[in-house]
């Protein structure tokens, strides 16, 4: 049997493959091409980033930043390159949420946290 490492190198190669990874390159790079894109998409990761961090705490996100936020979201709608990014970037961060759920199944992790 091969080593679990080299399976998951293989795994990693496949990803590469697929239409949601060309997709997300595609558009991460025609979005990051304008510095302002750039920018935006920078602090907008970062306030949903720490907006995450205090509702997982428990506690109260800053209402400066969930309005920051919504404004930056607001102003990335408005460009067709963004915005194509934040998608496809979903996309593949779904596609890496069910490669995990897949494997936390198969050695039986309790994976309830994942379900809505």
């Amino acid at each position: 049997m091969s080593n679990i490492y080299d399976q998951v190198h293989r795994l990693a190669k496949d990803l590469k493959e697929t239409d949601e990874y060309r997709d997300y390159i595609s558009t991460r790079d025609a979005a990051m091409d304008n510095e302002t894109n750039r920018a935006l998409i920078k602090e907008y990761k970062k306030l949903q980033f720490q907006l995450q961090v205090a509702l997982t705490g428990g506690g109260q996100p800053n209402a400066a930043d969930m309005e920051r936020l919504q404004k930056i979201s607001g102003v990335l709608q408005f460009s067709q390159e963004a915005s194509a990014y934040l998608l496809a970037e979903l996309r593949m961060q779904k596609l890496l949420g069910d490669i995990y759920k897949i494997i936390g199944e198969a050695v039986e992790l309790d994976m309830g946290f994942l379900e809505g």
